[in-house]
């Protein structure tokens, strides 16, 4: 069965205020007040002078599991928000394997899942590694961008994006955080929805319903309830759009771990994974519990998967 071998993390050192940002975009004043007063948004964390190559091989460095087994990494999949991050002639990716001493792996990105990528990827990762029924062979998922363009320094309905990142192994067996449900449903109709086009009213409208039910598909594949879980680890958008979908799934928000909403912002396809690492480290994990990791990209994509610690 599909499962998290080890997942790293990184987090810039720099922390920038979102009014900054909003300055910067020449965002009104009252957005930033609603993000900081309503949405629980507060900073974010970036990267001077690193770039994409830097950021996400901070986070496979991070890895322990990594160390000694770079020869069973059979794939790296990097999950992309932004399906254009080079100029030609550029290969981030091949760069960062290069870095880390993987010599074995096919690598390529995956994209059109926008922010909810990354759990796509964990997804395909198992499927590959159980069609090729080498049970030592690991795949590694790189997760997380630079904000390279004034349109991605924020969504103005939603949030403020950050340049934290993540990776992860992936094992095609493992007795922790073994993967038990994967839903995913992409809404067409609100393809056009990027920035700097305002997001459409009726996304808005429907985003909590539409996460609350891909989360509820999520648990019936793993036989399980959404009361079931022990935790549920966001994408950071916001406080305030989380409190709403918890009402729709009848469950308190104090499920829901929103400590790095304030400190990182949104994270592009890492967020989940951030949030596990810390939700782990702050003992919100026991061995045994079910969780939740849910995802929403604009396009829209929205995700979820169920596993157990």
């Amino acid at each position: 069965m599909t499962a998290l071998l080890d997942v790293g993390c990184h987090l810039p050192d720099t922390s920038v205020d979102i009014a900054d940002i909003g300055a910067s975009v020449g965002s009104d004043d009252g957005l930033i007040r609603t993000f900081r007063r309503f949405y629980g948004l507060g900073s974010v964390r970036r990267a001077p002078g690193q770039d994409l190559r830097d950021i996400l091989t901070a986070a496979a460095t991070n890895l322990t599991e990594l160390r000694g087994n770079e020869d069973r990494v059979r794939y790296v999949i990097a999950a992309r928000t932004v399906a254009t991050v080079a100029t030609v002639g550029e290969r981030p990716v091949e760069d960062v394997c290069a870095a880390l001493g993987l010599t074995n792996a096919v690598v390529f990105t995956l994209t059109q899942h926008a922010c909810a990528g990354g759990l796509l990827a964990v997804r395909l990762a198992g499927d590959l590694l159980d069609a090729d029924g080498d049970p030592d062979a690991l795949a590694l998922i790189l997760v997380g961008e630079k904000v390279f363009s004034s349109t991605l320094e924020m969504i103005p309905e939603s949030t403020v994006m950050g340049e934290s990142t993540a990776a992860c192994l992936v094992t095609p067996g493992g007795e922790r955080d073994r993967l038990l449900g994967y839903a995913t449903r992409t809404i067409g109709r609100y393809c056009d929805g990027f920035p700097p086009f305002a997001l459409d009213p009726d996304f808005l409208k429907d985003h909590n319903e539409l996460l609350a039910g891909v989360m509820r598909e999520a648990c019936q594949q793993a036989g399980l309830s959404v009361a079931d879980l022990a935790l549920v680890l966001p994408h950071n958008v916001n406080r305030l759009s989380w409190s709403w979908t918890c009402r729709l799934l009848g469950i308190a928000l104090d499920r829901v771990f929103l400590d790095n909403i304030p400190v990182t912002g949104h994270c592009f396809t890492a967020d989940p994974f951030i949030n596990y690492i810390h939700a782990r480290a702050a003992g919100r994990l026991r061995p045994g519990d079910p969780y939740l990791m849910a995802s929403v990209g604009l396009g829209a994509t929205f995700s979820a998967a169920v596993l157990r610690h």
